[in-house]
């Protein structure tokens, strides 16, 4: 019987991790919704494991109307109160009221003819920046500039360390292990 192939230690026994690493992280993501729908999940995910997230990530899409940031614009009090009371998503006040700041933002910046992949993939040029492969780092001096950035724009729940596992899941920083099969797949 064949080995199972090498991949990073956190998506390790866990099959959901495991689904994830192997299909989603770090694949360099090029759709503004998708990546808006990440970071607001990077933002729900502060404080809390990010199993907890994908665990929870199909009761918060439905939830965010597919977190299509159009109609999540237009969410008011009565949705948020709707929201909290939702036992199957992550039932934090601040966070459902970023989200929808966020998509308010998004939709700004669409106005102004500002697409968000452009101002995501803006920081390094369009290019996927490669990490070393052996260290676990949790910011970076990138991770800061576009933290500050994101709260300039009014995002929340986004500083350094979520903006920098953003970074990792959208594929904009390759941080896959050195060792891990998808390391040369999403270069």
């Amino acid at each position: 019987m064949a080995e199972p192939p090498g991949r990073c230690a956190w998506a390790q026994g866990d099959a959901l991790m495991r689904a994830y690493h192997d299909e989603e992280w770090g694949v360099p993501q090029r759709d503004p919704r998708l990546l808006w729908e990440t970071l607001m999940l990077e933002g729900f995910q502060a404080g809390l494991s990010w199993a907890v997230v994908l665990r929870k990530r199909a009761a918060l899409r439905a939830a965010f109307a597919g977190f299509d940031p159009h109609r999540v614009a237009r969410f008011g009090p009565a949705d948020v109160e709707h929201l909290m009371a939702d036992a199957g998503i992550i039932r934090a006040r601040a966070k459902i009221e970023a989200t929808i700041r966020g998509a308010q933002i998004f939709c700004e910046m669409e106005s102004r003819r500002e697409s968000f992949d452009d101002f995501c993939w803006s920081f390094t040029a369009g290019k996927v920046l490669n990490g070393d492969g052996h260290s676990r780092v949790a910011s970076s001096p990138l991770s800061e500039d576009i933290s500050r950035e994101l709260k300039r724009r009014g995002f929340k729940f986004v500083g350094p360390t979520i903006a920098y596992a953003w970074m990792q899941a959208s594929g904009i920083v390759n941080d896959h292990a050195h060792d891990c099969f998808r390391r040369d797949q999403v270069a």
